[in-house]
């Protein structure tokens, strides 16, 4: 994670080093680069770094990073990766594995940004830092607005805001998913209400067999971010 932030130009403030990473070439090397940068560096002492991670068994590295996320206002103007952008945005998606394999399926598929509206699961939680797999230190995201706040915004910058929905809506594959585009991924018990979904501009579903009651949100963020982008390649 450390050395996909400093890959991304991320600003790394400091790194904290454990004894035994000393000895491996890999955590030297990105220590080397982490000083030539501007970052400071310091040594703990043994059985300090198991004190302060939140993993059982860490690695002998971390950092402290600059925060990354940027104003909705900013997000939304900003140009995007084609002629066409795909945001994504989560209203109450709770879990931070799931929002950190959101992020890391919307960087995989080419999207211009992620909105974690308020009562989504915080992008800096550790376990969604490690679920985005770096993915968070390139693609472009913003917390904290409100559902209302940023859907209407997203109306105003021109995008068709697409609600996902387990059932009832328009099967994926027919469904229109070009042009400015943002997918809205709701709660993964209760996902969106009823009355936000049906004021959107239209509702997706993922087709699944009678007896499966849902996907798992990420799951379905996967399917439908790289169907943006099939469709986007072939055009």
């Amino acid at each position: 994670m450390v050395a996909a932030a400093l890959a991304a130009g991320a600003a790394v403030e400091s790194l904290y080093v454990a004894p035994e990473g000393r000895e491996q070439a890999a955590i030297a090397a990105l220590v080397e680069e982490a000083l030539s940068r501007g970052a400071r560096v310091f040594d703990l002492g043994p059985g300090i770094m198991e004190k302060v991670a939140d993993t059982v068994t860490p690695q002998p590295l971390c950092a402290v990073v600059e925060m990354l996320d940027r104003p909705l206002e900013e997000l939304l103007a900003a140009p995007g990766r084609g002629d066409e952008r795909l945001l994504l945005c989560c209203v109450d998606v709770r879990d931070p594995g799931n929002l950190g394999a959101i992020a890391r399926s919307a960087a995989a598929a080419g999207a211009d940004g992620l909105i974690c509206c308020e009562g989504t699961a915080d992008p800096y939680n550790p376990k969604t830092v490690r679920a985005s797999a770096g993915a968070l230190f390139e693609l472009a995201f913003t917390t904290g607005p409100p559902p209302e706040e940023a859907l209407a915004a997203l109306q105003t910058a021109g995008f068709r805001r697409v609600a996902t929905t387990a059932r009832g809506g328009t099967d994926y594959a027919l469904a229109d998913l070009g042009g400015d585009l943002a997918l809205v991924f709701g709660n993964e018990a209760s996902g969106l209400a009823p009355e936000m979904a049906e004021s959107l501009d239209g509702q997706v579903t993922i087709p699944m067999a009678a007896t499966t009651e849902s996907l798992n949100v990420a799951m379905t963020a996967t399917i439908l971010c790289h169907e943006v982008a099939r469709r986007r390649r072939l055009r």
